[in-house]
């Protein structure tokens, strides 16, 4: 961006807010694209990563953790669960809920995905100078801080 245009008014923020997610969505579908061929979706990985980070967790409580409903998650579950990368096993003392364990091969999944998730981001981002990237933070920070109060 040149000097002219980070100097301009007649900028309407709506239009340059629709860019922004026309942006963040083209970011997260590169990261995606680059993830699943390490093997693993942003997605799944982030289920993953929940796991990894709690440990054990009953279904319900796996997709509350990812903000979802329960029903939501089952197809995604199923497929983890194809691929080794979980295990499901029947609550005891109650048929219908499900335990979901990460797996070492989940795990080593897991690791491969977040590698190749920070080497895109790392390039992507990687290619604005200090300065931009610092202006670039303030300006996510900024925003992020906007979003809290539109509840």
């Amino acid at each position: 961006m040149s000097e002219h245009e980070a100097g301009r008014t007649d900028l309407d923020p709506a239009q340059v807010g629709l860019r922004f997610l026309s942006v963040a969505h083209q970011v997260r579908e590169t990261v995606d694209q680059h993830m699943a061929g390490a093997g693993l979706s942003l997605s799944r990985t982030k289920m993953l990563r929940v796991l990894a980070e709690r440990g054990a967790l009953h279904q319900a409580e796996l997709a509350e953790a990812l903000g979802q409903a329960p029903r939501s998650i089952t197809q995604a579950l199923q497929a983890l669960e194809r691929l080794h990368l979980v295990t499901r096993t029947t609550d005891p003392t109650d048929q219908r809920r499900k335990t979901v364990t990460l797996t070492d091969t989940g795990q080593a999944a897991l690791t491969a995905g977040e590698q190749a998730g920070e080497q895109i981001l790392q390039r992507l981002f990687g290619s604005l100078d200090p300065r931009r990237l610092a202006e670039l933070e303030t300006l996510l920070t900024a925003v992020d801080t906007a979003t809290t109060g539109t509840d």
